[in-house]
């Protein structure tokens, strides 16, 4: 139970770091920013994790290739979400 709770803080700070990246903090919430930690998570697993050798959040969230996986997934994510809402990416 502390593993998820500890996965859903840390994808909740990788939500907010990566909306602020991708300038969209002003329209999320903190509900959002987990969303976006957990699924941008998923996403950088996926996508990156041959290759940086990061494991899932849940199992090691204080693994470094890890953490920069799931940011590079929500970041991913954002950008994703701004081209379909706007048709462009900021």
């Amino acid at each position: 139970m502390l593993t998820f709770i500890i996965a859903v803080v840390i994808g909740g700070v990788i939500g907010w770091l990566a909306s602020i990246v991708m300038k969209t903090d002003a329209q999320q919430g903190i509900f959002l920013n987990i969303v976006v930690g957990a699924i941008g998570s998923f996403l950088g697993r996926l996508l990156f994790g041959s290759f940086l050798g990061g494991g899932r959040l849940r199992d090691n969230p204080w693994d470094p290739m890890t953490l920069l996986a799931a940011f590079l997934g929500a970041v991913i994510l954002l950008g994703i979400i701004n081209l379909v809402r706007r048709g462009r990416v900021r």
